[in-house]
């Protein structure tokens, strides 16, 4: 898709701060963290949403989350992290390309929704 934001940074047309990439997935810094470690890891296949999935999806949904989970041990997340996937306009997604939010810190993050 060329109006996608995250293709055009997996495309190298958009910089950075990248902290894995590999043939099928791509991992970077947010530019606007909510947390000390705030980084997104996306398949470089355009998927518009989790809700999009198929099973042909599943190899590189599984390499998305095996990244993400040594990215986040590699960033100091050893006592844990969150990980987020929004999905369409309830889910709060902003950008229309399936990308899984980690983050972490030293007991930063607040309650996942209020009880």
């Amino acid at each position: 898709m060329s109006d996608c934001i995250f293709c055009r940074i997996a495309k190298g047309e958009i910089p950075a701060k990248k902290l894995y990439e590999d043939d099928d997935v791509l991992a970077f810094h947010d530019i606007h963290p909510v947390a000390p470690v705030h980084i997104l890891v996306i398949p470089k296949l355009h998927i518009p949403s989790m809700a999009e999935l198929q099973p042909e999806h599943a190899p590189v949904m599984g390499k998305v989350m095996t990244v993400a989970a040594k990215l986040a041990r590699e960033q100091g997340c050893t006592d844990g992290f969150r990980s987020i996937i929004n999905t369409g306009r309830v889910g709060r997604q902003e950008v229309y390309h399936l990308h899984v939010h980690i983050l972490g810190g030293p007991d930063v993050l607040p309650a996942m929704l209020k009880r």
